[in-house]
């Protein structure tokens, strides 16, 4: 049973252990995936509320074409799920892990970028 480093029982020692190789190399992708501005502008956007390629690429700034290459990828990763409507295809970030991940990262960018000292 993995212990999740969030939870309030998780103590130093389970820093220690590390998880197996295919959950590094899993969260490693999703890691690349995010080094990415444009994927963390579309995931921030999909953590919010589901949206299609047109709505996303006109809220990022950015060609249909290459926001349905993004998404692909974040798809590829379990970044991101969809629904169809029809013939509409709605994309939404899969879940709290991801929300929790993402608002993490921002906040330790706020973090470092004004200074503040970081958490425990």
């Amino acid at each position: 049973m993995l212990m999740y480093a969030r939870d309030d029982s998780a103590g130093a020692e389970t820093w220690q252990r590390l998880p197996d190789r295919r959950h590094i190399e899993a969260a490693a992708e999703a890691f690349r995936m995010l080094a990415d501005p444009t994927r963390l502008r579309i995931l921030w956007l999909l953590c919010g509320a589901e949206h299609d390629v047109g709505t996303l690429a006109e809220r990022v700034d950015a060609a249909r074409p290459a926001v349905s290459q993004h998404l692909a990828k974040l798809r590829m990763t379990g970044l991101v799920g969809i629904r169809r409507d029809g013939r509409r295809v709605c994309y939404r970030a899969r879940g709290g892990h991801v929300r929790r991940l993402l608002g993490e990262a921002v906040e330790a960018a706020d973090h470092h970028l004004s200074g503040l000292p970081d958490h425990d």
